[in-house]
Order: C-alpha cells, then structure tokens, then sequence
C-alpha cells in the first residue's frame, strides 16, 4: 500500500512514497547500508544504533515515476528487539540484513551461537507472521567487501542464502555497504517490487503514525534535500 500519492507538474507523472524498515542483529551492517543509500558515504566506524533512526531517500525509475522511502534503521541489540513490532508495523517493505563473514559456532558451555543468516530467518518469519501480508522484503547478505579481498573470511553461501531466499519469496543481494557493490540496486529492486500502479499525480503530502517522524531536529542526510530525523531515543548511525 502506497502511504501518500502526489501529482506534478508533468503530464502522466508519478510519485509514490512508501514505509521500509530495516531489520538483522547487531554490527550486520544495517546502518552502514542506509548511509551509503541516502548519503553515499562509508564510516569505517560507526556507533550502535540506539532505538531506530528514521531517513529518507528518492529514486526515480524513470522519467515519470518517482519514489520516496520513508526509512526507519532499527538497533540490532537483543534489549531493543521488543521495539521492533513498532516500526515495523504497516511497513510497506523491509531489508533483513546478514553478515556473510559470520558463521554459527560453538561458545563456552557448550551453547550454540546461529549464524548471522539463521538469525536473519528468524526476522523474516516474524515479518511473515505479524508485518503487513503484501510487505515486500529482501535479504541482504552484507560485507561482501571482506569476501571479495579474501575469499576465505566468507561463511555463508550466495548460493544457500539465494536459495532460502527463492524458497521463501524474498529479493535476494549480496552487498557491501564499504564500496557500494549492489546497495542502489537493492533498493531499485524493492522500488520496482512495489505498487506503484497506487501511485498518482503529484501533490501535497504528508506523514503520520510511526511510518513518519517521531519528534526531533531534521538532519540532512541526502545530498541536495534529503531529511533525516532521529526517533525517540535514536541515534542516526
């Protein structure tokens, strides 16, 4: 379900604006994604998210068809994950972040850690069983740049993970938000999953509920005219 619809100034012109959420455990990259996406940058460091931080970001389809995502970053750590209901809800699409390097090992006292992508599976079927019915969501398999300077750090499969992901009806990309590799044409793909047929001319619109701002200062996070707006308790990173 398209949140708001616009008419422009040209004839047969299209703007649509759409709720994503981003969804994985901590350190997985979710943060990092969203910066390169909005912003086009890389921070070899960044902070853990606290709560969630809201962005926003426009891709054109073509020359009539515009899309705005209204993006809510959540925090990864286990203490904020009962927070997660909140933003997912009535999403119109979410990215479930993985980390190809991390495998499923043992710990002390013989506990067993799930890797990054069996945790990821955990946050699909949550969205699968309590998120909008119609949500379209991706899998995305980050750190493809550690891979790709030393193939052996990879732990989890392109092929297992596409697999799952077929099997389960998601879109499917290994990305590295550190170069950029397949982070514009992993949201190009949710953009085009869309119902953009809901879309109509543009005009005025707006936001409400939790797919818009939650209070705080605007920053400015896309080149030229990007907002983005720190939730309650939230941090940009």
């Amino acid at each position: 379900m398209a949140n708001r619809v616009q008419t422009g100034t040209r004839p047969g012109a299209r703007f649509a604006q759409f709720k994503l959420v981003l969804l994985g455990e901590s350190a997985v990259g979710k943060s990092s994604l969203v910066l390169r996406f909005v912003k086009d940058q890389f921070d070899d460091y960044r902070e853990s998210t606290i709560g969630a931080a809201f962005l926003t970001q426009t891709i054109s389809l073509d020359d009539t068809t515009t899309v705005k995502f209204e993006i809510w970053d959540t925090a990864g750590q286990e203490r904020y994950k009962s927070l997660a209901p909140m933003y997912y809800r009535n999403a119109n699409c979410a990215v479930v972040v993985y980390d190809i390097t991390q495998a499923s090992k043992m710990k002390k006292w013989l506990t067993y850690a799930q890797s990054s992508l069996d945790k990821a599976k955990s946050w699909v079927k949550e969205l699968q069983r309590q998120a909008n019915e119609n949500i379209i969501i991706a899998l995305a398999g980050n750190k493809a740049d550690l891979v790709a300077a030393q193939p052996d750090k990879r732990a989890i499969q392109a092929a297992d993970a596409e697999a799952y992901a077929r099997e389960a009806g998601l879109l499917f990309f290994e990305t590295s938000a550190k170069t950029a590799d397949n982070v514009r044409d992993l949201f190009t793909a949710i953009a085009k999953k869309l119902p953009l047929d809901q879309a109509g001319p543009r005009g005025l619109g707006g936001r409400g509920g939790m797919g818009g701002r939650m209070g705080g200062t605007g920053v400015d996070l896309r080149p030229g005219e990007s907002s983005a707006t720190q939730g309650a308790g939230a941090c940009n990173c």
